[in-house]
């Protein structure tokens, strides 16, 4: 996955708490188990006017010029609760944002956007209204930068740290999964099975099918 340092782009707003998976990715919308061809049923149930197949609906942020091109989205309390379908994610990435900020994520949630390249960036209520405020005169001009390497969000001549597990971080800022994470370790890994194999020859031994 693409590394994640620094990001300074449209940013969205959708300051709604509780939004579950099934909201951001009916079942409907679900015809695969692959990782593409979800953006386009990304909030569908709020995007398109009811009854009106992929009509979209002008009142929703996704249909309005001024958040077009939005990578990083701002949102509500528990964002991401409800079922534990990772295709949220995946709908959200591939519809083109890399950071989420809210006051807080379902915990499946949270884990599944730091498994493919999302940050997700807990940030007080108060914090997420001030750089709403200021987004929302110009969402084009008006835009946050969300920085991992410092571990802040900027915006409007202020800024507003979070925290980040450090070996999420590490594995964002490189673009690495928690699989190759771990082959990092490779040597260490081999000198300590070596070692244990000493220690521990049966365990080796074993003639297994």
């Amino acid at each position: 996955m693409a590394p994640f340092t620094d990001l300074t782009a449209v940013a969205a707003l959708l300051l709604r708490d509780n939004i579950d998976t099934d909201a951001i990715i009916p079942s409907r919308e679900i015809r695969s188990v692959s990782k593409t061809g979800l953006a386009q049923g990304l909030f569908a149930g709020w995007r398109y006017l009811a009854g009106q197949g992929q009509t979209p609906d002008p009142e929703f942020f996704l249909n309005d010029p001024a958040y077009k091109g939005a990578q990083i989205l701002f949102a509500g309390e528990n964002f991401g609760c409800g079922s534990s379908r990772e295709h949220a994610v995946w709908a959200l990435k591939e519809y083109g944002f890399r950071a989420l900020i809210a006051p807080s994520f379902n915990p499946i949630f949270y884990r599944n956007c730091l498994r493919n390249g999302i940050l997700p960036a807990r940030l007080a209520a108060r914090a997420i209204s001030a750089i709403a405020q200021w987004v929302s005169g110009d969402p084009q001009r008006n835009r946050p930068t969300v920085r991992l390497s410092s571990c802040a969000v900027s915006g409007n001549s202020r800024t507003w740290d979070f925290e980040i597990d450090a070996e999420a971080r590490e594995g964002l800022l490189e673009g690495l999964g928690e699989i190759e994470q771990t082959m990092k370790l490779a040597d260490r890994i081999a000198a300590f099975r070596a070692a244990d194999r000493l220690r521990r020859p049966w365990v080796y031994d074993l003639d297994l099918p």
